[in-house]
């Protein structure tokens, strides 16, 4: 008989992640009651995904009689941990959990965990890509396409699972034990919901802690933050550079175990099983350099799993990357379109605007911000950019921290910004949305701002 028959279960945030648990505590014989700030008509997607199920709702408020009333609340990852009702459930001792949780206490074959501040999108599908070539069942989901739940909603048989893991996921996680944990990178984000930057490591620390000695714990040796998070592992380490180890010298090139890139020879250098293996990257399609750390990511983590060389090197020929991250959208007269909504941080910006080291860049950016800094691109605006074209909330913020280095247009909606970065653009430049900041104040998510730019552009 599943724990949850008969269980009053509140499930607050009605996004993916909501729709999930909503669907999988009805089928549990829950008695599942869903709370969303959100108003009906904003909602359509996920109550026709729920119609036949018997679920109470609270649209459009949050009270705290409804959250202390309830057994077990499951919050979204989208909801601060902070609010006032949670606070009331806290003090009756209501427990709170949210749906990665729930979903790893099922999960029984190998967890691989990606998480960081950029590049975890791109790393999780690259690592799914290459289990599937290997001809290895693997479920892709978490802060990626599908919510974790579906692995168990689903039912299909799977080698391992493929988690991208935000913060906000990691925050109330405790059973959750990875086979690999992969950090891609730590640096400034989501400062509107943290109260520092230390809190915001914190959370992303949270994986760490829940690998135990078996675990894998794949770091990034080039990025600060996430090379100190060796000296608290308790995992086996493995580690990818852009550096040659050998340069590096010492005990970390006589103990190094993972991935480094040999620019010069345009390939990955492995050392994981006692011999070097060789990786030709020279077919590799993905704009960036940045998009080499992502895949030495991939390459430790599938190789800590079994996943054989051959197959690495057929998805490192084949890979053509994510929507939404550096992809290529269209020609036009010359110009190149690129769709990097997913885009949504100073860091990741700046990734984006060093990817295209030749053409000149009009960019598309803004959005809501998320208390970030922008005047660390200036010097990077002023040598790509020859435009800027900023919209949304941010637009103003944006503009006096960079307005200076490049010719800049506030404009009030989309279909403004792409008009107008056409009629701007000459043959060999590059249209680049990139937005550096969140999606909200204009659209539901990263992904209808970016399908909405391509629908755009397919119609100039």
């Amino acid at each position: 008989m599943s724990k949850y028959k008969g269980k009053r279960v509140l499930v607050v945030g009605f996004g993916r992640s909501g729709v999930a648990v909503t669907q999988f505590m009805a089928k549990q014989g829950a008695k599942v009651t869903v709370t969303d700030m959100k108003q009906k008509t904003e909602l359509a997607d996920g109550l026709a995904a729920c119609a036949d199920l018997k679920i109470e709702y609270e649209l459009g408020r949050h009270t705290g009689k409804t959250f202390t009333s309830a057994e077990l609340i499951v919050l979204s990852p989208g909801v601060p941990l902070n609010i006032k009702v949670l606070d009331e459930a806290r003090a009756a001792n209501i427990p709170i959990t949210n749906e990665v949780e729930i979903s790893a206490a099922g999960i029984e074959v190998p967890l691989i965990a990606v998480t960081g501040t950029n590049g975890k999108t791109t790393t999780t599908s690259l690592i799914g890509e290459m289990f599937k070539a290997d001809k290895k069942p693997v479920f892709v989901g978490g802060n990626i396409g599908k919510p974790l739940l579906d692995f168990h909603l689903e039912g299909q048989p799977a080698d391992a699972v493929v988690a991208e893991l935000s913060s906000f996921q990691l925050e109330l996680a405790e059973k959750l034990t990875p086979a690999v944990a992969v950090f891609t990178n730590i640096e400034p984000d989501h400062l509107d919901r943290y109260p520092s930057m230390e809190s915001y490591i914190a959370a992303k620390k949270r994986l760490l802690q829940l690998c135990d000695r078996n675990s894998f714990v794949v770091l990034n040796h080039d990025n600060a933050t996430v090379a100190q998070l060796a000296n608290e592992s308790k995992g086996r380490l493995m580690w990818f550079t852009k550096k040659n180890p050998i340069q590096l010298g010492g005990e970390f090139a006589e103990n190094f175990c993972g991935c480094y890139y040999d620019s010069a020879q345009r390939r990955i250098v492995a050392k994981i099983t006692g011999k070097d293996e060789i990786y030709d990257v020279s077919q590799f399609k993905l704009f960036g350099e940045h998009n080499k750390e992502n895949l030495m990511a991939a390459i430790c983590a599938a190789r800590a799993q079994g996943v054989s060389p051959i197959a690495i090197q057929s998805v490192i020929q084949n890979f053509r990357g994510v929507p939404h991250r550096l992809e290529f959208v269209r020609k036009k007269d010359g110009v190149y379109f690129i769709n990097d909504s997913k885009g949504t941080n100073v860091m990741s910006l700046q990734r984006s605007l060093m990817a295209f080291p030749k053409n000149p860049i009009i960019l598309i950016a803004g959005g809501k911000d998320k208390n970030m800094e922008f005047s660390p691109l200036a010097d990077l605006v002023r040598e790509r950019c020859k435009l800027l074209i900023l919209l949304g909330e941010a637009k103003e913020k944006i503009n006096r921290a960079l307005g200076d280095y490049a010719d800049t247009f506030l404009v009030g909606t989309f279909e403004e910004a792409v008009l107008l970065a056409y009629q701007k653009s000459r043959s060999g430049d590059i249209i680049l949305l990139s937005p550096g900041c969140a999606s909200y104040d204009m659209f539901r998510n990263f992904e209808e701002r970016g399908d909405y730019f391509k629908k755009l552009v397919s119609q100039l």
